[in-house]
């Protein structure tokens, strides 16, 4: 059963719009929010006036002072005035969270068409400014000081799966090397990417001055980037008469966790792996339905557990879908063909947006370098925390 035979209706995606990632200076969260807006508005065929509520998503947590942005997106028009508008936040799935509730305002019926912006300024804050926001993200370590920040959060992830499957003599950072050079790759095609460089297996797997250890085993090439972006997307409840054909959203879940560490299992990722439940079994559809993916690769091993979360591999035998290529351009279950966070970069409030943009514009032919050949259905898996708050969705062309 799908999201429309469930609900008795649509959720398109009719028109989008997606920033750069990078350091952009010269952008204002401001800025960077009447940009996605309009452009998503515009590609969607509609005027302002006809957008009936907006969801934005961000985390902010002390990286900047204003934090009060949701009737920012009111600047691209006087006929957005008096218009709903709220700020969503769930840590990093903050853009996929708006994306959810303007999905269950069209469900509800309370709106026709609503606009969802992620955005997020980062780069003009200090670099301790950054790691504390983000730490604030966990249970154990909001508020504590830490050399390694939510990368030695992960790292203890990679630590724990080294220990639990048997993974040494650096077969794990070996992997998780592939990895990086695959989204790096991938990140060359796409012209929004922070970081447009094909590395190679051999800088990603090894320790130098330019790839330093940042919390053992994970290297600077295992993490995404400190970003500014946003991007935005305009869903309706029908055809919108857009510059594209719509997408549809044919299925969507969300899982949360416990928070304190000691009430989950680091390698499980349960919650992700039910909200990946949720979303295909809404979708009536399996993973060998999907095309390509586009999931949360906030740091390797996260986009390594993905694999198992997911259910293309079994627990402990994620190494498989990269050894045997079943998640390159290629293979059989595409991931992160935009780059992931590793290279397209990770505005913390942006990315889930921006991963439901990128597989729109795959799903309609649009995707320029990045293109995938014909592809028909595709997930989004976005995540907050170390496997806290997840989402996935399940897109399809019409």
């Amino acid at each position: 059963m799908s999201l429309k035979e469930q609900f008795g209706k649509d959720v398109l995606l009719t028109g989008w719009g997606h920033s750069r990632f990078g350091k952009l200076t010269d952008e204002t969260l401001e800025s960077l929010i009447v940009q996605v807006a309009t452009e998503a508005i515009s590609n969607a065929g509609i005027e302002p006036g006809q957008i009936d509520e907006i969801y934005l998503g961000q985390f902010n947590s002390g990286m900047m002072p204003l934090a009060f942005p949701s009737s920012l997106a009111l600047q691209v028009s006087d006929q957005l005035a008096n218009v709903a508008a709220t700020r969503v936040e769930n840590a990093c799935a903050s853009g996929s969270a708006a994306f959810q509730q303007g999905t269950k305002s069209l469900l509800a019926g309370t709106a026709k068409t609503v606009l969802v912006i992620g955005a997020e300024k980062m780069t003009h804050a200090g670099a301790d400014v950054v790691g504390a926001a983000l730490l604030g993200a966990d249970y154990d370590m909001a508020g504590q000081t830490s050399t390694t920040g939510f990368t030695g959060l992960f790292a203890d992830v990679a630590k724990h799966y080294e220990k639990r499957y048997g993974r040494g003599d650096g077969q794990l950072g070996d992997l998780l090397g592939s990895i990086a050079a695959k989204n790096h790759l991938n990140g060359v095609d796409n012209p929004y990417a922070q970081l447009r460089k094909d590395l190679g297996e051999d800088f990603c797997r090894t320790v130098s001055d330019k790839n330093p250890m940042v919390a053992d085993p994970l290297r600077r090439t295992d993490c995404s980037p400190v970003s500014d972006g946003a991007a935005a997307v305009v869903l309706s409840t029908s055809p919108t008469g857009g510059a594209t054909a719509p997408v549809r959203l044919a299925g969507f879940g969300q899982a949360n966790d416990f928070f304190p560490a000691e009430r989950r299992d680091p390698t499980a990722f349960a919650a992700t792996r039910m909200s990946w439940q949720r979303a295909l079994g809404m979708a009536g559809v399996g993973l060998e339905d999907l095309d390509f993916a586009e999931v949360h690769d906030c740091f390797t091993i996260a986009e390594l557990l993905m694999y198992e979360a997911m259910g293309l591999t079994e627990p402990g035998q994620g190494a498989r879908a990269v050894q045997e290529g079943w998640v390159f351009k290629d293979g059989k279950l595409p991931i992160n063909v935009s780059g992931g966070l590793k290279a397209k970069g990770h505005p913390v409030g942006a990315t889930g947006v921006s991963q439901h943009v990128i597989a729109a514009m795959q799903l309609t032919g649009t995707a320029g370098d990045m293109q995938l050949a014909n592809p028909r259905r595709a997930a989004v898996q976005n995540m907050g925390g170390v496997g806290i708050a997840n989402y996935v969705s399940v897109l399809e062309a019409v």
